[in-house]
Order: structure tokens, then sequence, then C-alpha cells
């Protein structure tokens, strides 16, 4: 058993094109092409204060663009411009198209910035997908 790998796996750079709905574990580095507060809500009575703050930020790479939701301490890593890596991103659906979402079991971390520019023209959040009931005889 001494010889048996151990430890984390090597991560699987997703590119953004890559991305379909219901996927999950994804790794990916992305260029923030803009962010925009969608709701800030916090209670400020109390020992803690709880705040609650969502994002939707436009990120992409040089395959495509998606929208990804950024959720509290992640709303401060989306600024503009910066580069990120979404290590365990999973895919949501919210009205029929795609947006990247990292949960407690992943993580967002700001890089060094990248070289690519992020491909404007292809973005996956347009794509409106139906859920289809395949029935089977």
């Amino acid at each position: 058993m001494a010889d048996s790998k151990s430890g984390l796996r090597k991560p699987v750079f997703t590119k953004v094109d890559q991305l379909r709905p219901g996927t999950s574990g994804h790794t990916l580095t992305v260029k923030v092409v803009n962010a925009k507060m969608v709701m800030q809500k916090g209670r400020s009575d109390g020992p803690q204060s709880r705040q609650m703050r969502i994002a939707e930020c436009l990120v992409g790479d040089e395959t495509g663009m998606i929208i990804f939701t950024a959720r509290n301490d992640q709303v401060d890593l989306m600024k503009e411009g910066a580069t990120v890596i979404l290590r365990n991103a999973k895919i949501d659906m919210f009205k029929g198209s795609m947006r990247l979402a990292v949960d407690k079991w992943g993580r967002v971390e700001v890089t060094e910035p990248a070289s690519f520019t992020a491909k404007e023209d292809n973005n996956l959040s347009l794509i409106e997908y139906e859920l289809v009931n395949v029935v089977v005889e």
C-alpha cells in the first residue's frame, strides 16, 4: 500500500466552451470582464453581522464567456480585469441559461494576469436550454 498515490489529484483545466448544463467539478482560469452587484442585504443587529451579497460577473477565456454568480466573500475577488482560478465550479441553470458557480466545496483564487483576452462573441449564458423529459418504453 505504500506505493499507492495519496494526496490531491492534479487539476484538469477546462475551457469555457466545454461547459455543459448539469455538470460540475470544473477548474477554469478566467478573466473578469465586468462585475455587477445584484443583491446585498445584511443584518447588523446582534453579535455577528451577517451579510448576503450576490454579484453577477461576466467571465471568460479565449474560447468564450459565461456569467459567474459570486457569493459573499467571492464578490471582493471578482474585480474587473482580474484573472481568477475557479476550482470545483459547477453549472447552475437560471431561467433556462447556464451560470457558473462555486459553492462551499470549491474555491475562487486570484492569480497573476493571464495573457489571453476573453472571446466576447461566444457568450454561453445567452444560449437558452429547455428541459425535455424523455419517456423510455
